[in-house]
């Protein structure tokens, strides 16, 4: 019975009523961080930054300037599987960190007409983005520190949407164990700072390696490195004094503002 009154409220639509978008598009903001090795004779931790793929359009509409990499959803596919394929297409990469943040509908934000666009970023890692190229629609693709790429003049509405990616990156930088993204399998609690610090640069803590070690603070999320035979791990690539190594739990940190 109810499958008959489906049936019957759906022989009184008629799709002819409403105005379809004149397109669905999936922009992406694909962060990594670059590391630069400092010039000292002493081991140091390399200098790391925040950056984003950019593209230059190479057709109308802002043909010349810089955007998002990004593109048109087909029939057959969700956004997110749009998503993942501009992503390949755009990075040769698919098993990475991706993320739905917002969408963007302003009228007028794009000369083509009526366009709905949907936006994840996604986090890779840089050697990842080595083999990048160019795809069709674009003359020019490159990594940027997220500072400058906000100083131009960007199409469509593409600051907007960088910008709100990277507010929605900096919360979860802070809340969550995203940091995972950047970092090596085992890791040293000083690279662990410098990626949080790289992402958001307004982060200190004098005493994070005591805060995040202590039972109450890291809830769990970190654990130290062993070998097979259970003994403590230790890293000196970045010290001349080595470091303990740890790893992060498959644990998601339960965050309250009652806790």
């Amino acid at each position: 019975m109810e499958d008959e009154n489906v049936d019957e409220h759906a022989g009184n639509y008629t799709s002819a009523s409403y105005r379809t978008p004149d397109g669905a598009p999936a922009d992406i903001v694909i962060f990594t961080i670059s590391s630069r090795e400092k010039d000292t004779a002493k081991k140091a931790l390399p200098v790391q930054e925040l950056q984003v793929l950019m593209i230059r359009r190479k057709k109308w509409p802002h043909e010349g300037q810089w955007a998002l990499p990004g593109g048109f959803c087909m029939e057959k596919e969700s956004m997110y599987e749009c998503a993942l394929r501009e992503l390949q297409e755009e990075t040769g990469v698919a098993d990475v960190h991706m993320e739905y943040f917002n969408v963007y509908s302003k009228p007028g934000r794009d000369p083509r007409g009526w366009m709905i666009s949907h936006a994840f970023f996604a986090l890779v890692q840089e050697e990842a983005l080595a083999n990048r190229q160019a795809a069709s629609d674009a003359e020019d693709v490159r990594l940027m520190t997220v500072r400058e790429a906000l100083a131009m003049e960007l199409a469509f509405d593409h600051r907007e949407i960088l910008e709100d990616a990277l507010g929605k990156v900096k919360e979860k930088m802070l809340t969550t164990t995203i940091a995972r993204e950047f970092l090596p399998e085992e890791f040293t609690l000083s690279e662990l700072y410098q990626v949080i610090q790289a992402v958001v640069p307004e982060f200190e803590e004098p005493n994070f390696i005591r805060k995040i070690t202590s039972t109450k603070s890291r809830q769990g999320i970190l654990e130290e490195a062993t070998d097979e035979e259970g003994r403590l791990r230790y890293s000196s690539r970045y010290s001349q004094r080595a470091a303990k190594l740890y790893r992060f739990t498959n644990l998601t940190p339960q965050l309250s503002i009652y806790s």
